[in-house]
């Protein structure tokens, strides 16, 4: 209940000589109480004065601020919601994506696929012909089997002790005449060589030591595909190296008859 009236009014109280504390005691000790709880109160009046406003403020901002963490809190939720359902979208964009990358992956394999199809049926639209007539020429092979057969068993069998020019004799003129004569089908430009062996045991034979000419090869199928053991007149000893080399890692033993028959007769 003090203000600032009362405390005007008390004022000149406190300005007097005697209006202290130990004048107060030496009248009485309930007067100095009193004398010192209107000084209190005074100072605390002016105290107060200032810490009024300051409190109402402190109330007042209080208030705003209940109210503004009420906001943030409200919105903090809604935030939080929003952000939940952010998230939901984030995943379901994520995998959209990822979606996407794998088809656009699956679509350029698969470009790529059609365009190596693409390619590779163009490159082989060309071959069509020639697979047409090599099939057309697999048939007739087919059926001029028997004859080519024979004149390569024939060629086998037979042929061994002779030179080219006997050996072409037997074939084109003696044995052709013969499979013509019985309707037999061959191949008129049948080659004995490209029939009974491939062209890599060829040039084996040729780093073996084998000559490379017609002769020498023909020499050569008969050595390792005839059923009978060959006899090689070799006067220039290549057949003679030849199956040294060729029969090297089979442990290939080779005696010398005339050395036997000097020893025994001497």
């Amino acid at each position: 209940t003090i203000n600032d009236e009362t405390v005007e009014l008390v004022q000149p109280y406190f300005e007097m000589e005697d209006y202290t504390l130990q004048h107060g005691k030496k009248v009485c000790g309930n007067v100095a109480g009193l004398l010192s709880w209107t000084q209190a109160m005074v100072v605390f009046y002016g105290v107060n004065r200032e810490v009024l406003p300051l409190k109402a403020n402190l109330a007042k901002q209080e208030g705003r601020l209940k109210i503004a963490n009420a906001e943030k809190d409200k919105a903090q939720a809604e935030l939080d919601e929003k952000q939940a359902e952010l998230d939901k979208v984030q995943a379901k964009f994520d995998a959209a994506m990822k979606e996407k990358m794998d088809l656009e992956n699956d679509a350029e394999t698969c470009k790529r696929k059609m365009q190596a199809a693409s390619a590779l049926i163009d490159g082989l639209s060309g071959e069509k012909v020639r697979w047409t007539q090599q099939s057309k020429e697999f048939k007739s092979q087919i059926k001029r089997l028997v004859g080519d057969i024979l004149l390569c068993t024939g060629f086998l069998s037979y042929c061994g002790p002779f030179n080219q020019d006997f050996r072409n004799l037997l074939i084109k003129d003696l044995w052709e005449a013969e499979l013509r004569a019985h309707k037999i089908p061959f191949s008129d430009d049948l080659n004995l060589i490209s029939m009974l062996v491939d062209q890599p045991t060829i040039s084996e034979w040729n780093l073996q030591g084998l000559p490379g000419d017609h002769l020498s090869i023909q020499n050569g199928i008969i050595v390792t595909k005839a059923s009978r053991y060959p006899l090689l007149v070799d006067p220039q000893t290549q057949g003679k190296a030849w199956v040294k080399n060729k029969e090297q890692e089979n442990e290939l033993q080779v005696k010398s008859v005339l050395k036997e028959w000097s020893a025994l007769y001497s």
